[in-house]
């Protein structure tokens, strides 16, 4: 009964220990974890503490992004970003999201030497940000340009007759809340709409003559909404260079980079945590064969537009313009 009750004792000891290091595991698992995640969100990646030249991805519609500028402004505080390189690929959007950017690129390139690679597509406030830029580097066949400004608004008089709805409304004035959906737009109203797009055209058209080695009269030639190639942007001076990231180093090292450091792209702090919801479910998605998300889905459709507000410098075509 003695040894019995020994092996019993014995047991329940062993358990302790292994509960106790089992708990132990986890906690230095969960610390490591919570401190990865921690360095992943600064958006830094390993090397940054050593020289090298720093690659920020704006794409997509463009926006007022506070973590973008916040980024931007990180790298031109770092004391190990030599040069920056802004992989560009952009059809626009809000002009106010496009200006905040502009600044926020020019107040780096007053520190460190800045260099856009256009990949796809920068066009509209995708070009803005990427005239803030010293030197902008292009595909051949690269999207560039859609210099403009638009305001666009729905009118849904007609379905209202239809389905028998009728807005009431008392205001103080004739344009308060001009144009609006639900009242057919009159000449006044579209005549005050045009003169605030023309004064933030000609607001554009002012940044690319002050950025681009162009006279206001060859900079209104080509601002008429056209897009261009990139081989066509070059002959038009809206870009200076084609080719890929190797041209925009070779140019960084005409500006005293060393070309052999190593590109370390920022990324965003949020895309650098894996837990996230929309991470999470995509990569689910994946994994069991299942195409991605709806969100992402609506985005890769350009859906996002469908819901921005304020003037737009966003090109935004019925086809997309593909190769096989």
């Amino acid at each position: 009964m003695a040894t019995r009750a020994d092996d019993l004792i014995d047991r329940r000891r062993l358990r302790r220990k292994l509960t106790f290091w089992r708990v132990a595991t986890l906690a230095v698992a969960a610390i490591a974890l919570l401190a990865a995640s921690v360095w992943l969100a600064r958006g830094d990646l390993a090397g940054t503490g050593t020289a090298h030249i720093a690659k920020i991805r704006i794409e997509g519609t463009i926006t007022e992004d506070d973590e973008l500028l916040e980024r931007l402004d990180e790298v031109r505080k770092s004391p190990s970003v030599r040069g920056v390189i802004l992989s560009i690929d952009s059809p626009g959007g809000t002009t106010a999201g496009g200006e905040a950017i502009f600044e926020a690129v020019r107040k780096l390139a007053a520190d460190k030497p800045v260099v856009a690679q256009v990949g796809t597509l920068a066009a509209s406030a995708g070009y803005m940000i990427a005239s803030a830029a010293d030197h902008i580097v292009a595909r051949q066949s690269s999207i560039v340009g859609s210099i403009g400004v638009l305001v666009q608004f729905p009118d849904v008089t007609g379905l209202m007759d239809k389905i028998g709805v009728k807005l009431e409304e008392v205001k103080s004035s004739p344009l308060k809340a001009e144009p609006s959906p639900f009242n057919p737009t009159t000449d006044e109203e579209r005549a005050m709409i045009r003169s605030m797009i023309m004064d933030s055209y000609d607001w554009f058209v002012g940044l690319v003559d002050e950025r681009r080695p162009m006279t206001r009269a060859e900079v209104i030639a080509v601002a008429d909404g056209s897009v261009f190639t990139g081989r066509q942007a070059l002959q038009n001076k809206l870009v200076d260079e084609l080719g890929g990231e190797d041209q925009a180093v070779g140019w960084l090292e005409t500006k005293g980079v060393d070309g052999d450091l190593e590109v370390i792209e920022w990324k965003a702090k949020n895309s650098s945590w894996f837990m996230t919801s929309e991470a999470a479910s995509a990569m689910l998605g994946r994994l069991v064969g299942l195409p991605e998300t709806g969100v992402a889905l609506l985005k890769e459709l350009g859906g996002e537009r469908l819901f921005l507000d304020g003037l737009l410098s966003v090109w935004q075509p019925d086809r997309a313009i593909l190769s096989d």
